[in-house]
């Protein structure tokens, strides 16, 4: 059985803990690599020597930092497809899926090429007689990102990403369900120019995280999962005086409003619902037809579609929807979730818990699930599903349906389709989620805005990537100067080009 490692000081670095995790194939059932766990003294080592590498890499100008980005993002596009396949081999999303995860994950990189431009400062001559002032932008010094499962390469990236542009080094702890495209990015980070031991993948578990949060060279940690690790994290790294920004859980809800083009609504609620097998902290995971002849028309134009929605492993081509999620355990819940929804009165109008695919009988496949009459009482409402599940709530009126958004506990993103401007602007101003789409399922800001949701969502301050993350990977030092006057030297005529 083949094993993977840790990337310490730019190479592959075998586990020492002797504890192992097992990397499943979800389209076979099938144990494929093991992962080593990493020990405290293993993370910590890997921070001292992230602390050693910083150094320099923090002396180094932002302009020589974002030539490692731009190489980066050559390097990406030369194994876009090598990378794809690793990805979708341990996560079981389907090859075009996959490179859009790479693709979101390259353009932060795109826009940390920026970073002479975003970490500037401020400068202010004369503030007082002979005096100037003026601010830097420093980094943190040593970073930790602790990352899910269900974007192995753009979560990573999103963070990775900005934090060495700022100039810090960055110990990364992926998903233990699928690291090995982690482990890819960070040799690519070295062939584009990244010094060695500036990034760190370190491997593990609760034990790797609980090191990270409180090591006292670590100066700041980004996470993103479930709402109570997050608010975990959140807690125990604040709690240790370090600059935390934690994204949790989403419940996201698409109102559908009478006068929108129902088809366009039914397309988008499909791709949002099942794209990636749910797996998206933002799907649209609940519709919201306002009046019942709104609903009753939606839900007839959902069924065929998602019964005709094709489930199968990424090597049946790129035809495939959607593919597995992610391993057993996650099935099981999805499964318990879809039971309880039906024993709570929920209408299950498409129903596939039988679901079996010929040949992959042990693999973790959830077939698509609509639900019809959800009440917000029910659990299938109330908690993130994160599979194959799309609910329907059926509002009586516009505010109803934006009650119930505003109402949830999450707040990461939400949608209306309408084609009345005033309910679009009336919408997009009163809801209380950070990220909103008109007449666009899945509102992702580009990389040049910032990621972030609201309420139990998010913890901290600051957003994901866009102008947020040069902020929270940096420190604002300001420095008042004074020079007496005195004798002045004579000019010198050449200019002295950067190495």
């Amino acid at each position: 059985m083949t094993e993977l490692s840790h990337f310490i000081n730019g190479e592959n670095v075998a586990g020492t803990s002797g504890r192992f995790d097992d990397i499943f194939n979800p389209a076979t059932g099938e144990v494929q690599y093991k992962c080593p766990m990493a020990s405290a003294a293993e993370t910590t080592a890997a921070i001292e020597s992230a602390a050693a590498a910083q150094l320099a890499w923090g002396a180094t100008n932002p302009q020589k930092r974002a030539r490692v980005m731009m190489a980066m993002v050559h390097l990406m596009n030369r194994d876009m497809d090598k990378l794809a396949e690793a990805l979708s081999r341990e996560h079981g999303k389907t090859i075009p899926d996959a490179k859009g995860d790479l693709q979101r994950g390259l353009e932060v990189i795109e826009y940390c090429i920026a970073a002479p431009q975003m970490l500037k400062g401020e400068f202010t001559d004369s503030a007082g007689p002979g005096i100037d002032m003026y601010s830097m932008r420093q980094p943190l010094g040593v970073v930790a990102s602790i990352m899910p499962f269900n974007f192995p390469a753009m979560m990573p990236l999103w963070h990775v990403g900005p934090a060495l542009a700022c100039g810090n080094a960055v110990v990364l702890k992926p998903s233990e369900r699928d690291p090995s495209v982690p482990l890819m990015l960070a040799e690519l980070f070295v062939e584009a120019g990244l010094p060695k031991g500036v990034f760190q993948v370190v491997n593990g578990d609760k034990e790797a995280v609980d090191t990270l949060l409180d090591s006292d060279t670590i100066q700041g940690v980004s996470f993103v999962g479930s709402t109570p690790i997050a608010q975990y994290i959140y807690s125990r790294a604040t709690a240790n005086g370090k600059r935390a920004q934690c994204f949790g859980g989403a419940k996201n809800h698409m109102i559908v409003m009478p006068d929108a083009d129902l088809d366009q609504a039914a397309d988008a609620l499909v791709g949002a619902g099942f794209g990636a097998a749910g797996e998206r902290c933002m799907a649209i995971s609940v519709a919201v037809p306002v009046g019942e002849e709104t609903a009753d028309a939606l839900i007839e134009k959902l069924i065929p579609r998602v019964e005709k929605l094709k489930v199968g492993p990424y090597t049946a081509g790129d035809d495939v929807d959607m593919g597995p999620v992610v391993t057993g355990a996650a099935k099981e819940r999805i499964l318990g979730l879809i039971n309880s929804g039906v024993e709570q009165g929920a209408k299950l109008v498409v129903d596939n818990r039988d679901f079996s695919l010929q040949g992959y009988e042990d693999g973790f496949f959830v077939g698509p699930h609509l639900f019809d009459n959800v009440t917000p009482e029910m659990d299938i409402y109330k908690q993130e599903i994160f599979g194959p599940v799309l609910s329907t709530v059926r509002a009586g009126s516009y505010e109803e349906a934006l009650k119930l958004a505003m109402d949830h506990e999450y707040g990461n993103g939400t949608a209306i389709f309408t084609r009345d401007g005033d309910t679009a602007r009336d919408f997009a101003s009163r809801v209380n989620i950070g990220m909103v789409g008109i007449n666009v399922p899945i509102p992702v800001p580009l990389a040049y805005h910032t990621f972030g949701g609201w309420k139990k969502s998010m913890f901290g301050d600051l957003n994901q990537h866009g102008p947020d993350s040069f902020k929270f990977y940096t420190r604002t030092k300001t420095v008042t100067a004074r020079w007496p006057s005195g004798i002045k030297e004579g000019g010198e005529f050449n200019f002295k080009a950067m190495d």
